[in-house]
């Protein structure tokens, strides 16, 4: 593995979002000293907090999966994430919804979610649920340490030692490169089961019928290891891995721009601000959006065939009466409400990567999160906090003006939901409605907070590498480069990051 060769004593992380806490706090852990430059005036990235009306609202991720690998993270110096944040383990993880009126609860104990197989679709799924969860189970052992949470110089590395290759025939014995929809079919026929077990590839910026079965290990995060919400929200599990890292040393800079890196030679020698300062470094994390890091070096990343960027989302984070959402259909914390249509849907929003094509859904299929039910303190008394997760194009595949058609398309989501059972909804109170332009304005690529999709030719070893060429001491950490899209993804790449800069461990 290529690590930054001379002095690394000092480490300069660009970014205090998941992946650059991650990196802060493996790097701690091995006796660097650390700064931390952040723009926003809190921690977390993408992972951010609104304050608004009583209500506290995540800005970011609301699904919070494998949260093992954020307390590895802490442990590296001697933090724990059950000391510092109460998890609640949600069951069901999902509850989704169907178009003819039927819903299928996602539980992530086996027998629970058998037995909701067996009751609302037949004994013969619930039989190739099993089968289902071991190959997904599989699956994911095959790949976490090898393509997920390792670091990879060339595509040869995948062979490159005898239990590398013993891996990699096993992935593919697995059926790792064969269609996941596919795959997903071959061990349950009922349609709505099918998409509980898919629906994830968008997630990874592909669809289901496009995505490789390798990331089948999105549905296993989901469906199998659970999914956690912390109470007081999301955002307190950046501000714990914020916290640990200013506890262990790190110096925190909040409310501080990067504007430009000195380079001399081969090497990155300091860290220049907005403000005016100059931090030197023996080595930098760079974890902002690709296009804002290709600024700060001065150079456009080229690669063959060019990047293709993952869809995006239309978010409405608001408050409503309690009394209002009594008349809802039965609560969760996570609803999927899907539409009828479910092929025409990714093509409406992918369009097959053809830019100028990308299209609104014409039947939306939805994702409601109600974080209060699990939490009441995020919403003043007798009110409720609610979002609205509308995937859509990415601003490469339809320059849509987001100016003129935002407002027009909350109400329509808000209609939708109204027909399908949410009576009232229209009363909502949005605090914040993000666009894909408003994710351009955060500085992400395409509008997309999804980052690179992950084709193939985007995946793994073909994936940005987080080593630089021409740069011998700056890492890239994030969803942009290696392994990917995703809260745990993330906060692996910190870690990967962070052995780039002193060696595995």
């Amino acid at each position: 593995m290529r690590t930054v060769p001379g002095r690394s004593e000092h480490v300069v992380v660009v970014g205090a979002g998941l992946a650059g806490l991650s990196a802060a706090l493996h790097l701690l852990g091995a006796g660097r000293r650390v700064t931390l430059v952040e723009r926003e005036q809190r921690p977390g990235g993408r992972m951010g907090r609104l304050d608004r009306g009583g209500f506290r609202i995540d800005t970011g991720p609301t699904v919070l999966t494998m949260p093992g690998l954020i307390d590895e993270a802490l442990g590296a110096v001697g933090a724990s994430l059950t000391d510092a944040v109460t998890l609640h383990r949600l069951d069901p993880a999902y509850r989704a919804r169907f178009a003819d009126g039927s819903s299928i609860d996602v539980h992530t104990d086996a027998d629970a979610m058998e037995q909701e197989v067996r009751d609302k679709v037949g004994e013969s799924d619930a039989a190739g649920y099993r089968q289902l969860r071991a190959w997904l189970t599989a699956m994911y052992t095959a790949e976490i340490g090898r393509f997920i949470g390792s670091n990879f110089d060339s595509p040869l590395d995948m062979v490159g030692s005898p239990a590398a290759l013993r891996d990699l025939t096993q992935f593919v014995r697995l059926g790792g490169l064969s269609s996941l929809s596919g795959k997903v079919g071959s061990f349950i026929r009922d349609e709505r089961l099918r998409r509980v077990f898919t629906f994830q590839s968008l997630y990874a910026g592909v669809s289901p019928s496009e995505a490789r079965a390798a990331y089948g290990v999105i549905a296993y995060m989901d469906t199998v290891a659970g999914v956690y919400f912390p109470e007081g929200g999301m955002h307190t599990v950046a501000q714990a891995m914020a916290d640990a890292a200013v506890n262990a040393g790190a110096e925190l800079r909040l409310g501080t721009s990067v504007s430009s890196l000195e380079i001399s030679g081969s090497r990155v020698r300091a860290v220049c601000t907005a403000e005016g300062d100059r931090i030197t470094c023996d080595a930098a994390v760079l974890t902002p959006d690709l296009p804002l890091v290709d600024e700060l070096l001065g150079r456009v990343h080229r690669r063959m065939p060019a990047t293709r960027w993952a869809p995006s989302a239309v978010v409405l984070h608001g408050g409503i009466s309690s009394a209002v959402t009594a008349g809802w259909p039965e609560p969760a914390h996570h609803t999927i409400d899907f539409g009828r249509a479910w092929d025409q849907t990714f093509t409406e929003i992918i369009a097959g990567g053809k830019a100028g094509r990308g299209l609104l859904m014409s039947d939306p299929s939805l994702l409601i999160t109600r974080p209060s039910l699990t939490d009441p303190s995020l919403a003043p008394p007798g009110q409720e906090l609610c979002y609205i997760l509308a995937p859509c194009p990415n601003l490469h595949t339809a320059a849509l003006d987001w100016d003129q058609l935002g407002s027009a398309y909350r109400d329509e989501l808000l209609g939708v939901l109204h027909t399908r059972g949410y009576t009232g909804i229209e009363e909502l109170t949005v605090h914040e409605l993000v666009t894909p332009a408003g994710w351009a304005a955060q500085g992400m690529a395409a509008g997309t907070p999804f980052s690179a999709a992950h084709t193939m030719t985007q995946t793994g070893p073909f994936r940005r590498r987080n080593m630089l060429p021409g740069l011998e001491n700056a890492v890239l950490a994030g969803c942009g480069t290696t392994p990917g899209v995703g809260v745990p993804t993330a906060v692996i790449s910190g870690r990967l990051a962070a052995q780039r800069v002193v060696g595995a461990r």
